[in-house]
């Protein structure tokens, strides 16, 4: 058998799937009992913890939303003040032609596909709306560009309405790790994480594990040792 070069990365099968946040792929019998604490402890920990988009109205955070598909919030906030001078409203951003919008708004990438999402959201809003985003999962939904993550994240941050749990790639990885679901799929994780939080707080627990996993559970080089959820972790450490 040969000896392991020392120094040599680590390719066992439990460290790859550690890396890529694969480990464990299964909800643990006592996610419910955990839940509980992964809340307090995350609330404690980031009591700063809200929506990275910013955004002064329900119209503006819609806007950054759609453009943080496959982008940062950290580019689309720099993005953001430049459309919503140009474009302050939902009337302003519907007669938008389409190459002044890319123009603003490509370095978010996928300029293209995002520009004719924003010019029919808005032309939507003023044409069915009267110019107002919708309070509802169900008018919302059928917006251009405008899925149930976008959804959730206008419904909670923007109206404090908690219907759902916003599902993006850092709460997909955690959940994972901590054994609350086993599925890849958005909406089945939401399925999965909803019974095991209050729904007064189904907004605020997106925004905390986003918090933690920039923060600390990060994708290639976590920090186990500084995790306050470290012991109640099912992944901690593997």
């Amino acid at each position: 058998m040969t000896a392991k070069r020392i120094g040599a990365p680590d390719r066992t099968a439990a460290a790859r799937r550690r890396r890529t946040g694969g480990f464990p792929a299964r909800r643990t019998r006592d996610a419910p009992v955990r839940a509980p604490a992964i809340l307090t402890r995350l609330r404690a920990a980031y009591p700063e913890a809200r929506c990275a988009l910013e955004h002064r109205n329900p119209f503006e955070l819609l806007c950054a939303t759609i453009l943080s598909a496959q982008c940062t919030d950290a580019r689309v906030n720099i993005v953001t003040p430049s459309l919503f001078e140009r474009f302050p409203t939902p009337a302003a951003l519907a007669r938008a032609k389409p190459e002044d919008l890319e123009d603003v708004i490509r370095s978010t990438g996928f300029f293209r596909s995002k520009t004719k999402s924003l010019i029919g959201m808005a032309r939507a809003l003023v044409e069915e709306h009267r110019g107002q985003v919708p309070r509802t999962m169900v008018a919302l939904r059928v917006l251009p560009g405008v899925g149930r993550k976008t959804a959730n994240v206008i419904l909670g941050n923007a109206y404090g309405i908690n219907e759902g749990i916003t599902v993006d790639t850092h709460v997909t990885r955690l959940s994972r790790l901590l054994g609350l679901t086993r599925h890849d799929d958005p909406v089945k994780i939401e399925l999965d994480l909803m019974p095991l939080f209050p729904q007064p707080h189904w907004a605020l627990i997106s925004h905390l594990l986003i918090f933690h996993g920039r923060r600390i559970c990060i994708a290639r080089r976590p920090r186990c040792g500084e995790c306050v959820l470290a012991d109640i972790c099912p992944s901690a450490g593997v």
